[in-house]
């Protein structure tokens, strides 16, 4: 810090001298003031209410915007759920025609009845897997599976525990998802 010596001249002072202002020139200066403010918060209101007018139009527009998506998703969904069925009925079609025509003939032996018979279940089985149905169709001895099989009973057999003994019948995936379990019977435990 540095001091002053006790007989060193005082500072001078560089600022320009003031001159002395009148009660009416302070008060023109201050109202001079007070009206460049407002006139800039006059120009910020302008500049802000135009904001929020453009602001609440974009807002209203998302809204109808995301309110058509949320419409048209629906329609898609309502649209891809008549068309499934569709194609799914229209696959079916040739098993009914052929069942009607298999009705139609009078008379047939047990072999061509078979044989009709045969090729409707194979249309059939063609249908279905078509559209992604599966039969599930487990074999004696193989494990038993909860997510796809339904167990009936248990029964003492000569295989391992918790193993199919006999299918009842025959279960369904529909693409990985089970339709329906396979009805089965399962070895008891030893």
């Amino acid at each position: 810090m540095s001091q002053t010596p006790p007989n060193a001249p005082p500072p001078q002072d560089n600022t320009a001298p003031q001159m002395p202002v009148s009660p009416e020139e302070a008060e023109a200066a201050q109202a001079a003031g007070e009206a460049e403010a407002q006139a800039g918060l006059q120009a910020e209101l302008v500049t802000l209410k135009a904001q929020n007018t453009d602001l609440a139009d974009q807002y209203l527009r998302a809204k109808a915007e995301a309110e058509n998506a949320r419409r048209r998703a629906e329609e898609e969904v309502s649209k891809a759920r008549k068309f499934a069925v569709e194609s799914f009925a229209e696959s079916l079609l040739a098993v009914a025609d052929s069942l009607e025509a298999g009705l139609a003939v009078q008379e047939a032996t047990r072999e061509q009845l078979r044989e009709g018979t045969e090729a409707t279940l194979k249309q059939l089985k063609s249908a279905l897997e078509r559209h992604k149905v599966v039969q599930i169709a487990p074999v004696a001895g193989s494990k038993f599976d909860p997510h796809q099989h339904q167990a009936i009973s248990m029964v003492p057999a000569d295989q391992e525990p918790n193993t199919v003994v006999t299918v009842l019948q025959k279960g369904y995936l529909i693409a990985d998802r089970v339709l329906r379990p396979a009805l089965v019977t399962v070895a008891a435990p030893k």
